[in-house]
Order: structure tokens, then sequence, then C-alpha cells
């Protein structure tokens, strides 16, 4: 039995990677149909467009508002609906229109693709997946109505309104407004929150989520303390709100310090304009890659800044991208516990596990060398470009991020490769990448206990 799920696991890894593979390919040739162009489209551009897509970064080297027509624009929703929720979640849905059952195996790769702890439920909790995410992409939608349908009139401004609410949620990025993504609306109240709150709720994943909506039924229902809302929670969803209130705090800080007085970004805003303008950087850096301020007028103390939360991503199990707010918390908790003595890496009166640390330190690791070959490509590439561009450009890619310094549409087709590389290896994961070349896990009987030996380490 063991040995079976193991090769469950390993089918999961090829699905998850072969998959998504397989809807861009599908993507890149419906994009790249005339009926979908306003002018003719080179196939690479078509290809690069619904890797962006599918991978939910918003990298492009068109300008989608002025290539696409009507057609093209509902394709791309789609690769963005798709790319958001997943293919297993997708394929899932689809077998419960039809109203096929889902097989034992079908649910472990659900349960293998959320790292979820146990295959029971898995078909009620992608229908809590897909309904949660309509609901609150229509409630974003509706949000978003209100100010360009008197912007655009009643069609054209409903559906900006949809598609701009699935790209928010889904961490996309991609807007159809023109090359200036949301920089009209910097000084638009209900634009910046309704979109900051789509990034947040798919940021956090579906698993806190679900937490979060159980837990307050609970709590409400049994009239428990109000503190219990949060206390409540799995250690999981705790350490994704808090790291995420943290980050973004941060984030708006360090924006709002370095741009203040920046003329091409914040300098010429009001105080309420510059706070809600680092406030939304600081969010969509976040996998997100709306733009109210140009990306490429950022201080490079800015650019950098960054980086680092791109690189750190959302939340597990959602539609963001990076090594996930938890992985980070993890390890700033296993700092804490090795200066304080401690044998164990502890969080809110738990213990971590070591299997979680090893996970974890994959991911970094991986995640690291991935990005510094990329960058390392980009450099021999493209020779003079300053290298804080090719940073800001390299970590929006495997962070599925998509904030650009206006460097993409520039560069050589061998460099937009790189880049598609890594906005896949950062959509699949970057453990499920290696896993693909490291080969099935070992077998529960063929793992050994060696003899312990220290190192120097530090």
């Amino acid at each position: 039995m063991k040995r079976k799920m193991k090769q469950i696991r390993w089918n999961t890894v090829r699905l998850l990677a072969a998959g998504f593979l397989a809807i861009i390919l599908l993507g890149g040739v419906l994009l790249w149909l005339p009926v979908c162009n306003r002018e003719p489209l080179c196939f690479f551009d078509a290809l690069f467009t619904a890797v962006s897509a599918v991978c939910v970064t918003g990298l492009v080297t068109i300008t989608p508002a002025a290539q696409f027509t009507a057609a093209g624009q509902a394709v791309l929703l789609i690769l963005i609906q798709i790319g958001g929720l997943g293919v297993i979640a997708c394929v899932t849905s689809f077998f419960l229109i039809l109203r096929r059952k889902i097989t034992l195996q079908g649910r472990v790769i659900i349960q293998e693709s959320y790292n979820l702890d146990a295959p029971g439920g898995m078909v009620r909790f992608v229908r809590q997946v897909l309904r949660m995410t309509f609901f609150v992409e229509g409630a974003g939608a509706a949000l978003y109505a209100l100010r360009f349908i008197p912007e655009f009139g009643p069609v054209r401004g409903l559906w900006y309104a949809i598609f701009h609410s699935v790209s928010a949620f889904c961490n996309a990025g991609i807007d159809i407004l023109g090359p200036d993504s949301f920089a009209a609306y910097a000084g638009s109240p209900i634009i910046n929150l309704t979109t900051m709150l789509l990034i947040v709720a798919g940021g956090l994943g579906f698993t806190v989520w679900q937490d979060i909506l159980a837990n307050a039924r609970r709590v409400h229902t049994l009239h428990q303390p109000k503190k219990w809302y949060f206390t409540r929670l799995s250690l999981h969803s705790r350490l994704a709100l808090l790291t995420t209130l943290i980050l973004i705090a941060a984030g708006t800080a360090v924006f709002l310090a370095a741009e203040w007085r920046n003329p091409a970004t914040l300098g010429k805003m009001g105080f309420g304009e510059k706070v809600m303008a680092s406030l939304f950087q600081s969010v969509t850096t976040r996998t997100a890659g709306f733009a109210t301020v140009p990306q490429k007028m950022l201080r490079t103390q800015s650019r950098l800044a960054g980086c680092i939360l791109m690189l750190v991503g959302g939340s597990p199990g959602g539609t963001a991208g990076g090594i996930k707010t938890t992985t980070v918390a993890m390890f700033v908790l296993a700092c804490v516990s090795v200066v304080k003595g401690r044998r164990d890496v502890e969080c809110f009166g738990k213990r971590i596990s070591n299997r979680n640390i090893h996970t974890g330190l994959a991911v970094v690791m991986v995640t690291f060398t991935v990005l510094a070959a990329g960058v390392l490509g980009l450099v021999v590439l493209e020779p003079g470009t300053e290298l804080s561009r090719i940073l800001y450009e390299a970590a929006s890619a495997i962070g599925t991020v998509g904030l650009t310094a206006d460097l993409t549409p520039q560069l050589g087709r061998a460099s937009q490769v790189i880049l598609m590389i890594l906005m896949y290896i950062g959509r699949i994961g970057p453990v499920t990448f290696a896993l693909l070349f490291g080969g099935k896990a070992r077998a529960e009987g063929q793992n050994r206990e060696l003899p312990e030996q220290r190192i120097m380490v530090g």
C-alpha cells in the first residue's frame, strides 16, 4: 500500500508538470489565431503570453489591451483562471460537472497537489475552493464595476471588472487597460483597496480560508471569546496570517521611506496617496504584478526590497508563487531556536516537524539556485543592462509576480526563454521541478539508518 501511495505521489508530480505544459501550449496556439488578434502576432509572443497567464505571472512582451480582440482577451482570462485554480482542481471540477465519480487515486492526487493531511473529503474541498473562488471574484467584479462602468460604459466596464477581478484574485497581474497597468488609478481608493483585498485573499491560500471560515462558525456557534478567532486556528493558518501582515507592513514602510521624495513615483502625491501607493506596492510585489507607479523609476533600494518580497510570495495552497510565507517564518523560528539553545523549532506552543524543515530547505535552495542560474544567463545574454533591473525581472518571473522594470519586451528571444523557464518553475513549484529530475522517492524499506557524525557549521 505504501509503495502504491508513493507511485501516486510520483504520478501527481508528473501530472502537474505535464498538465501545465499542455495548457500552455494549447493557450499559445489559441492566442496565436487571427481571431484573437487585432494585428498579426508572432507565435513566440503568443507562447510567452500563455506561459505568463497560466503561470499567473503577468510579464508580457506585448500590450494585451492593444493586441488582443475580445476573443483573445477571453482566452487570456480562461488561461489565468486555470492557472490560478490549478490543473488538478480544473480537471476535478470538469468531472464533477459530468457527474463522474472521483476514484481513490484521484482523491490522493488532489490531496498531494494541495498538500493536505488525508484523502478524506477531497471532493468537498474542491467544491469549496470553486465556490470560494467564484464568490470572491464576483464580489471583486461588483466593486470594480462601480468605477469601470461609469468610465467605460456598461458592457466594456463590466468586462473590465470581471477580467481584472479574476486576474487580481489569481495573482496574475495581467491587465487590459493599457501599457501603464493601474497607474491611472493611483488615487482611486476603490480600485486600490479592491485589488489589494483580492490579491491578499488569493495569496493566503484556500486551506487558510477554509480554516478561518470553519473556526469562525465554531466560535460563533459556541459563543466563545473573540480571541479564539485567531488562537483556535491551525498553526499553518496563524503563521500564514501573521507573516503576511508583517511583510505587508514592512514593505509599505520601506517603499514609503525610499520613494517619499522621488518625483517619478511618490514625490508629487499627497500624503494619503503616498501611503496608499506604498501599501499597494507592498501587496502587489507579493506575486500580483499590478502597478500604480512606474517600476522602471523605482530607486535601487525599492527594487531590492521588491525582490525580497517577490521571492517570499504568498502562502501555500493559494494562487500566489514564491517560496511562501510559512517557509520564511519557519526559518526565522529555526534561527530563534538556535540562538536560544532549543532542540526543536517551536511556535505557538507547537513543534514544527523536521520533515517540514527539510522540505523548506529544499524549496529555498532550489529557488535560489534556479534564480542565480537565470540571472547569470540574463547577464551573459544582455551585456550592459543594469544588474538591478535584471534581478528585478528574474525575481518577478520565478516568484510569478509580473512586475517589470520595462525590460521584458526589450530582451532578446533567448533571454525571454529564460524568463519563461523561470515562470514555469515558479508556478509548478521548485521542489516539484527538482523531483522531475530526481526521480521517485525511495521505498520505505530502502531508507537506511546511518551512523551520525557532526561537521563544523558557521
